[in-house]
């Protein structure tokens, strides 16, 4: 048998004027008559963190058997149809953002300790303080050679500096993401920004904005490369990369539609390329992370779709202040609107989870060869419990992760023993993460 197949490396980029695009995953990255499990184009894995602070409305998040089967809660009901990749984790204690006689500032200590397992030190300064964070070990394993080492993006504003609750630093809310115990990393909430970090183009403010009033596309400095390349490469190759490029072309098309509607706003009151609503800006920065996983760009990514203390209006749905009904004060009407917004919000998540389980990688999905954990560092924000806080695991981690469960732990058990079994799962094991005390068990099994 003749076999006439060009060969590309996984590492495959075009390249244009200021612009390094990297490819997808194709067929041509996977020799002829080769295992694909024996060659260098093996599915990586891959790992996301989407953060929502304030709390959860409980009574309408967790499922109400265990085990497999599970029914689904209102909240999480948006998950249902990626059913068998999904595993609901309740009973986990985020201990380090209790109180440690620090009077106050639950907020700012419930996301460092959802993602570095360590109590945040109280200061307004700059010697901020609290543990690598989950995707940082997580970075240093999977990014060895990707582009860029890991994706940091946010949908709250974070100009804000100095003190933000009780004495805790504004950088405590404003980031998940730490590279080192004291080094908070910078979350980019323009999806401009963000998209040009993934692609390139533009240098500097005043080159962004003439960049965003061109009327043409990244990849018009491409077409030669990508018409030469559609020639050697198979039809369902071909067919792959027009869907990526396609995927590419329309987030470039809704920025540009943001970035025309804001036209005449001064830059430092609202950046370019911030859609109006809470959902479009959501779906904008989901979109990135999956073009960044699907062209390898990086395998690391965190989204705090909702800050700590987060104000946030949800104009679209009918509801004011994000923070302000999470204090529901037990009150019926309350606890719906509260509810309403936690499912706003799993509803944008499962959206980009039905895209990951739809883009091919490999001999699965990206869903198939991911881990995903989205959660918030407190249970109810009425009182701001820290105990058997809201987590859900998307994903099959490649083969390590079991869906269609509701695993229940028992009292006092460290959220951090869920990073620790995350980090093995991602092929990241370590002895010890934040304040863990073992892996969770029947993490891969019923």
């Amino acid at each position: 048998m003749f076999i006439a197949k060009m060969s590309l490396p996984r590492r495959t980029f075009l390249r244009g004027t200021g612009i390094m695009l990297a490819l997808p995953f194709l067929d041509a990255m996977v020799p002829a008559l080769s295992a694909l499990g024996t060659t260098a184009a093996n599915p990586v894995r891959r790992f996301g963190a989407v953060y929502c602070g304030n709390g959860k409305n409980m009574f309408d998040w967790t499922p109400a058997t265990e085990g497999a089967g599970f029914p689904f809660t209102p909240i999480l009901k948006p998950l249902e149809a990626v059913r068998d990749r999904v595993v609901v984790v309740t009973g986990l204690d985020n201990f380090p953002a209790m109180d440690q006689g620090d009077n106050g500032g639950q907020h700012s200590r419930s996301g460092p300790g959802f993602m570095t397992g360590v109590h945040a030190k109280q200061t307004e300064g700059s010697d901020v303080r609290a543990g690598k964070s989950l995707d940082q070990y997580a970075a240093d394993v999977l990014c060895k050679d990707s582009k860029l080492s890991s994706l940091e993006l946010a949908l709250d504003r974070s100009e804000i500096i100095g003190a933000c609750e009780h004495r805790y630093a504004c950088s405590y809310v404003n980031s998940i993401s730490w590279r080192t115990p004291t080094t908070p990393l910078p979350m980019e909430t323009n999806p401009r920004f963000a998209f040009e970090r993934l692609f390139g183009s533009g240098d500097t403010a005043e080159q962004r904005v003439a960049r965003s009033q061109e009327d043409r596309s990244i990849l018009d400095v491409l077409t030669n490369q990508v018409s030469r390349l559609k020639k050697n490469i198979g039809v369902r190759d071909g067919a792959k990369l027009s869907e990526y490029l396609d995927a590419i072309r329309d987030v470039e098309q809704r920025i540009a539609k943001v970035e025309a509607s804001n036209a005449e706003m001064p830059l430092p009151e609202r950046p370019l390329g911030i859609p109006a609503t809470v959902k479009e800006h959501a779906a904008l920065m989901f979109d990135l992370q999956l073009l960044a996983f699907q062209a390898d760009i990086t395998r690391v990514s965190t989204l705090l779709l909702a800050a700590e203390n987060s104000r946030t209006n949800f104009a679209e749905i009918g509801l004011q202040s994000h923070h302000s009904i999470s204090h529901h004060g037990n009150n019926p009407d309350n606890l719906k609107k509260y509810s309403k917004i936690n499912t706003y919000h799993v509803q944008m998540f499962a959206d980009f989870v039905k895209k990951m389980a739809a883009t091919p990688d490999g001999d699965g999905t990206l869903l198939d060869h991911s881990l995903l954990i989205y959660g918030s560092g407190m249970s109810d924000g009425n009182v701001h419990n820290n105990l058997n806080v809201p987590v859900v695991l998307v994903g099959g981690a490649g083969g390590r992760i079991k869906g269609n469960r509701h695993l229940r732990y028992p009292k006092g058990t460290p959220l951090a023993n869920l990073g620790l079994t995350a980090l093995d799962a991602l092929g990241a094991p370590m002895e010890k993460f934040g304040d863990s005390n073992g892996e969770l068990n029947l993490l891969s099994g019923v």
